[in-house]
């Protein structure tokens, strides 16, 4: 499995997902971390500009985690087949692992009117 992290400073997991070009994707085998590659976009791809039309660099992965995006871009992720997750985890390999344990906790996408939702839970 493969999981993408929201990373435009590539450092830590950063916040609007949709204008994030530069994303760490973590190779997932069983419960252990196999490998880390950055994905580096070009604006015209980046989730904003693409509008989920044709094929997309991020179709391989199966969970996307950032620290936020609106409401429409998880229904689009969620179209495609991706998962998408808001959590306030910051360090991306700690986020990785806390989703692969499954003690990962999320937060709600936001509203359109930009008001965020703090229902913590540990994801599914």
């Amino acid at each position: 499995m493969k999981i993408a992290v929201t990373s435009q400073d590539r450092k830590t997991v950063t916040p609007h997902a949709g204008m994030c070009r530069r994303f760490w994707v973590y190779e997932i085998e069983g419960p252990e971390v196999r490998g880390r590659e950055m994905l580096e976009l070009p604006k015209e791809q980046s989730l904003h500009e693409s509008h989920g039309e044709g094929p997309h660099p991020l179709d391989a992965v199966a969970v996307l985690i950032t620290t936020g995006m609106g409401r429409g871009l998880a229904d689009r992720l969620t179209r495609r087949g991706i998962r998408a997750l808001v959590t306030n985890e910051t360090d991306p390999a700690r986020a990785v692992e806390a989703f692969v344990a499954g003690r990962l906790a999320t937060l709600a996408p936001q509203c359109r009117e930009g008001h965020g939702h703090s229902h913590s839970r540990p994801h599914d």
